[in-house]
């Protein structure tokens, strides 16, 4: 039988996210993303197609290495303005039963403290189905505004981004104990404080002494998503990710890369596919294929070259501007997300790549394929692309929106589901089950948040008392 296809929406909080320009395409509704409206109706429509989560893209920092100024972003929307990716879920998730939420949240610029907080709350709220995409950031512009003369060198951020996440785990998983929560009313004890722990963390990034705030939720830990592909990203990926997102050009390519990273994973204790791997993709679909192709020269009438040049530059800290539209464009390492650069100067040699061929190839969709055809075309395409490239499923983003998810749940997702590849209902409630499987609410054995599972009960308690203190014992003491 044919492995699922898992299915993941892609969107972020502005006008334009990654589709440079069709803001201003009639039928677009991208400019209502500050409307909570927006945001339950799309979350409505992702659940009757069982994506199995809305992933919501974020930065902190706006793109300004194009002709290094703010102003084609600002003109364009390019991703700016922007709000906070966080706020918005609990809505989602009340007109939801099943939809799962990935937030994506750069820990260089929190704090693992509060920032496990917040996605404590949301797991709570949402019963089980938030994850983390955990990003370090790319942008000098998110550095300088939040009081850093520049961002950290490249894997620099990737060594604080372990420790943070050795801080995170042991306040998810450590921190309080099971049990700890007792509620009862006789006795006045909501919690047993002998069963809540300081998890006394002291490392070259954080001082984090105390206890988590939030009693344990359905998952504790988040699940977990990642997307770097350089390799101390890879690394980084294989060591914590239980999903792991691909910028990706052509199927065959993308296996060396998704080969690699389940290499990773061996290397990292994990078996190969303890991680799945999503593809951006972008569909552009209508009743036949005719109708699409028309549908998509429509859509790029509207594309920006501008808008697309800008975006790059953020992604890859390369100011195209520079460069004659034509001249071929050679790989060059750099502080910011280099496998948005090296993805076209070197993992697709094939190509001769020019300013010019990259607005054009980044019009649509990003750096992901674009699909055009009936809803056969479309399905049997994606199916390439899961099954050469070796992933688990697509991260699909919008060339309008609500349109485009609307046209892929109407028209692709029963052509998938006649195949066998897409579920006709969820199995599980959280998002970490539609991930590993029904009944796998908590992290994996083989993950590193499962060793602190428990990791301090025994130890100092929240009161000073000792471990064998009974709650009437330190109530007694006052």
């Amino acid at each position: 039988m044919a492995r699922r296809i898992s299915l993941n929406a892609f969107d972020m909080t502005t006008p334009s996210h990654q589709s440079p320009g069709l803001w201003r395409h009639p039928e677009n509704r991208a400019d209502t993303y500050n409307t909570i409206g927006y945001w339950t109706d799309l979350a409505k429509t992702l659940e009757k197609g069982t994506f199995d989560a809305l992933f919501l893209a974020d930065v902190l920092g706006v793109y300004d290495v194009y002709k290094n100024s703010s102003a084609p972003a600002l003109l364009d929307a390019d991703q700016v303005p922007l709000n906070d990716p966080f706020l918005q879920i609990s809505a989602m998730a009340a007109v939801t039963r099943n939809l799962g939420f990935a937030v994506t949240s750069a820990l260089t610029y929190e704090q693992p403290y509060a920032l496990a907080r917040k996605f404590s709350t949301l797991d709570h709220l949402t019963d089980g189905r938030i994850g983390w995409n955990v990003v370090t950031s790319y942008l000098e512009s998110a550095a300088r505004n939040l009081g850093m003369s520049r961002q950290l060198d490249h894997d620099a951020r990737y060594d604080l981004a372990d420790e943070f996440m050795e801080v995170v785990y042991k306040l998810w998983e450590g921190s309080w104990d099971d049990g700890a929560v007792v509620k009862d009313r006789a006795r006045g004890v909501y919690t047993d404080p002998s069963k809540v722990h300081p998890i006394n963390h002291h490392g070259r990034y954080f001082d984090v002494p105390g206890i988590h705030l939030s009693e344990p939720s359905a998952q504790r830990t988040p699940a977990i998503f990642q997307a770097g592909a350089s390799p101390r990203g890879r690394t980084f990926g294989a060591a914590h990710a239980e999903g792991i997102f691909l910028n990706a050009i052509r199927p065959e390519i993308t296996r060396r890369s998704t080969d690699a990273t389940r290499d990773a994973l061996e290397e990292a204790g994990r078996p190969r596919d303890a991680s799945k791997f999503y593809a951006l993709v972008t569909a552009v679909v209508a009743d036949s294929d005719a109708e699409a192709e028309r549908l998509h020269r429509e859509y790029r009438s509207y594309s920006s070259r501008e808008g697309a040049l800008t975006f790059y530059g953020g992604w890859s800290g390369l100011d195209l501007s520079r460069y004659a539209s034509d001249e071929e464009l050679k790989y060059l390492d750099t502080n910011a997300a280099r496998s948005a650069l090296s993805i076209f100067t070197t993992a697709d040699p094939s190509r001769s790549w020019t300013p010019n061929a990259i607005a054009d190839y980044l019009g649509i969709g990003g750096i992901g394929p674009v699909l055009v055809g009936s809803p056969e075309t479309v399905a049997d395409e994606i199916e390439r692309w899961v099954d050469v490239a070796g992933l688990d499923g697509i991260n699909l983003a919008y060339a309008i929106t609500p349109g485009s998810f609307e046209q892929f749940a109407d028209l692709v997702v029963p052509e998938l589901r006649k195949r066998g590849r897409v579920w006709d209902k969820y199995q599980g409630s959280t998002l970490r089950e539609y991930l590993s499987g029904e009944g796998n609410t908590r992290v994996a054995d083989d993950h590193p948040a499962a060793a602190y599972r428990g990791a301090f009960a025994g130890g100092p308690s929240a009161a000073g008392a000792a471990a064998t203190d009974t709650p009437d014992a330190v109530l007694a003491r006052g």
